[in-house]
């Protein structure tokens, strides 16, 4: 790679394990960012409330800016190597107070899903025992809680340990997707609630365009969690590649499961049926498919996934808000490394007590479905904001080389600017028609990373004094 000018490197001594995760690594932890089981078990509902039976095309339709986003973030990666991501991509590129405002949407997105991923583990579980039981708010806490708590023990143990036990997770999680993915279609080819229809992947099912804004809000929930990737940046072997690399392929897997089961579901599943199982569509899905065992193994591979996607979005809050207290733009605090695991362990155990008590204030909010929808739609507000403010970036930083050829053409300019129109058209589409938690719970929370950012810009963090240096720095050729 041809340059003429040395883009930023890696800030010193950070303390973070160096040159662990290798490409093998990088897809993992996206395919597991993004959570396939849990996903499909937990937002179904939520997509079919949104769209009935445009599921598929809501897929599709964000699926293509998703992988934009996938790409501008590739390239991003190897600009600069930073645990803050977005964070310091942007506020490098555009503005330091954008820079901010996106790592603070990942922290608050993360943080909720909490409990939006907390949820499903207690409910799942429960659910083993007891259907009553499952759907019992505060048992469903109690347990999600306990799940939690082994999670935030695991990450604390070290990136070693949790990618190891990502390969097992997600690789029985995953196997016994694909299984349940012909056997789904199979069973829905002769016993079709549903006739299928090509007119599912296209336009005529949307309800106008706050019926697709919703669905694309909800989409964009489905495929979050892929660019846990380039949080371990700092962490991986050739990170200027495996990173980006690892997330693009993620994001192409996990879109190919999400619609062979969502074509399953419309042609499977009544809308009343999906409604009274909000929380566990895929185990009726699979109860159908192979009566008796089906169910249990999607329960199975429920629960790996809901371990799998808390282990990865603990991974991804708690490196942020090390990058940002490793810059002074929130408490210093939160960037003290435990020597020995090397792992951000204050930043860890800061998200563990604020998650708790999401936990415990949820039990006051309404059933699990209602919690979990509410959850789903307000975080897609969150995700819109740095997925976006990404694919600016990305276009900006390249400029000077975006017309050399098309394939910069394409995949620098193009796709990345396709996802980031996508993903501020959605946001602001769909803020009308959002329910009035929804919106407190999204936009309020965005609102409150206002105090933080006015303390520690009047307190002269370095971070906002920096000029926008990037867009004239970067790789002269990008490979």
């Amino acid at each position: 790679m041809a340059s003429s000018t040395q883009a930023p490197s890696t800030p010193a001594a950070t303390g973070l394990r160096a040159n662990v995760l290798g490409l093998f690594d990088s897809v993992v932890m996206a395919v597991a960012g993004s959570a396939p089981a849990y996903t499909i078990a937990g937002s179904t509902a939520a997509l079919v409330a949104a769209v009935g039976l445009a599921g598929p095309a809501s897929l599709l339709y964000c699926g293509i800016p998703m992988l934009g986003i996938a790409w501008a973030f590739s390239y991003l990666n190897r600009v600069e190597t930073n645990a803050g991501a977005t964070y310091a991509w942007v506020g490098r590129i555009l503005h330091p107070a954008l820079g901010f405002v996106a790592g603070w949407s990942l922290v608050v997105s993360a943080t909720i899903f909490m409990v939006a991923g907390s949820l499903p583990a207690g409910s799942v579980t429960l659910g083993l025992f007891s259907n009553s039981a499952a759907n019992n708010t505060g048992l469903v806490v109690t347990v999600g809680s306990v799940w939690f708590l082994v999670m935030v023990a695991l990450v604390i143990a070290g990136v070693r340990a949790t990618a190891r036990a990502q390969w097992i997770m997600s690789g029985v999680e995953c196997t016994i997707l694909v299984l349940f993915a012909v056997l789904t279609l199979v069973h829905s080819a002769s016993h079709t609630q549903v006739p299928f229809s090509w007119s599912w992947f296209g336009f005529s099912h949307f309800n106008g365009l706050a019926g697709f804004a919703s669905g694309g809000l909800v989409a964009a929930f489905y495929y979050w969690g892929w660019d846990v990737t380039s949080n371990l940046n700092e962490e991986m072997k050739d990170s200027k590649k495996t990173a980006g690399l690892g997330g693009i392929i993620g994001v192409i897997i996990v879109f190919a499961l999400y619609e062979i089961f969502t074509v399953a579901t419309n042609t499977g599943l009544t809308s009343k049926t999906i409604g009274n199982n909000a929380g566990d569509v895929l185990a009726v899905l699979g109860q159908r498919a192979w009566p008796g065992l089906g169910g249990k193994l999607l329960v199975i591979a429920v629960m790996l996934s809901t371990i799998a996607t808390l282990e990865t979005t603990l991974i991804q809050v708690t490196r942020t808000l090390f990058a940002m207290a490793r810059e002074r733009t929130l408490p210093a605090g939160l960037d003290r490394i435990l020597p020995k695991r090397q792992t951000p362990w204050i930043a860890t155990i800061a998200v563990a007590v604020v998650s708790l008590g999401l936990f415990i204030g949820s039990t006051y909010i309404g059933s699990v479905g209602k919690i979990l929808s509410d959850a789903i739609l307000a975080i897609g507000l969150q995700i819109a904001v740095y997925y976006g403010l990404a694919g600016v970036t990305v276009v900006v930083a390249f400029r000077k080389v975006l017309f050399k050829s098309v394939r910069n053409v394409v995949l620098i300019g193009l796709l990345p600017l396709v996802g980031a129109a996508f993903m501020f058209w959605i946001l602001g589409e769909s803020i009308p028609s959002n329910g009035a938690v929804v919106d407190w719970v999204g936009l309020g929370g965005l609102g409150i990373g206002v105090i933080p950012l006015v303390i520690y810009w009047a307190g002269g963090s370095p971070y906002f004094k920096q000029k926008p240096t990037l867009g004239s720095v970067v790789p002269a050729e990008p490979d």
